[in-house]
Formats: C-alpha cells, sequence, structure tokens
C-alpha cells in the first residue's frame, strides 16, 4: 500500500481534528512561536501557574464551546423554571461571570501588547545591525574606489605605452 492511500498523517505533518464537531466547538490550538524572542517569552510566562490558568480561561472562554454551554445553560434555566422571572439569580451569576471575564479579556489583551513589545524590540536589534553592517558596507566601498580607481589608472597607463593588461 502507498503512503498516499494511508489514512496515517505524513511523518511532520500535524494530524486532522477530530472531526468537524471538534473543529466548531473547541477552541482552535495556535502554532507555537518559532520566533526566538517570542519563545523566551513565552516560556517566561508560562512559569507562573496564573499565567497558566489565565491563558487557559481566555483560550475556553473566547471559543465557541462557552457560547453553546451558555446558550444550553440559559436554555435549561429558563426552561425548567429554576427561578422565577426576572431572574434575579441568573442575572447576579451572569453579571459576575462578565466581570471576570473582562478582566481575563483585559489580562490577554495585556499578553498581547507583551508579545507585540518583545516583537518591536528584536526587530530594533535587527534594523540597528542592519543600520551598523550598511555603515560597514559603505566604509568598505569608500575604501575599495580609490583602489579601482587606481587599478584602472595603471591600465590606461599600460596601454597607452603598449603593455597588454
Amino acid at each position: 500500500m502507498s503512503p498516499a492511500s494511508t489514512n496515517e498523517p505524513a511523518a511532520g505533518s500535524p494530524r486532522p481534528a477530530a472531526g468537524p464537531l471538534h473543529r466548531w466547538v473547541f477552541p482552535v490550538k495556535l502554532p507555537e512561536p518559532i520566533n526566538p524572542a517570542l519563545v523566551k517569552q513565552t516560556e517566561q510566562r508560562a512559569e507562573y501557574a496564573q499565567n497558566r490558568v489565565a491563558d487557559k480561561i481566555t483560550g475556553f472562554a473566547g471559543s465557541m464551546a462557552f457560547v453553546y454551554i451558555h446558550v444550553i445553560w440559559f436554555g435549561l434555566w429558563i426552561g425548567l423554571g429554576v427561578e422565577k422571572y426576572p431572574y434575579g439569580l441568573l442575572t447576579m451569576i451572569v453579571s459576575l461571570e462578565a466581570i471576570f471575564l473582562s478582566t481575563f479579556v483585559m489580562i490577554s489583551q495585556n499578553r498581547a501588547d507583551a508579545r507585540r513589545q518583545v516583537i518591536a524590540d528584536q526587530q530594533w536589534k535587527t534594523v540597528q545591525e542592519e543600520d551598523r553592517q550598511n555603515v560597514e558596507l559603505l566604509d568598505i566601498s569608500n575604501q575599495i574606489l580609490p583602489l579601482t580607481k587606481e587599478v584602472r589608472a595603471l591600465a590606461d597607463r599600460g596601454r597607452q605605452d603598449g603593455i597588454a593588461p
């Protein structure tokens, strides 16, 4: 049987999602960063349990699974008549949840800002290094130019004197 006809993914390629339900319900796992500065920042962030917990919560709260759970929860709460209208307890629970989720959104934004700052700092260092290299190349070019003119003058003089270059 040829490798193309098997159901197994090729070596090194990611495994496909478990199916349409998995793709639509569960959060998508983002790829690991390849930028060395971001890898270092991710490792430093993962050192603290509170950061790992906040990342998991924001990852789940930003998924469709979170939405579906709430649709089912609210539907059952109201449909089964857990409490009478105007749903005071449900309102309080949802308000507290909104407070906590907005805090986690801000934590997530702070994390994104920190990542952008790491990238910007690395890009600035790269620009500075490229600028230094450009100055060095210009200096080398300026040293080569007089030598080239001198070689050309010697070659022209040799032609005038009848000496082949």
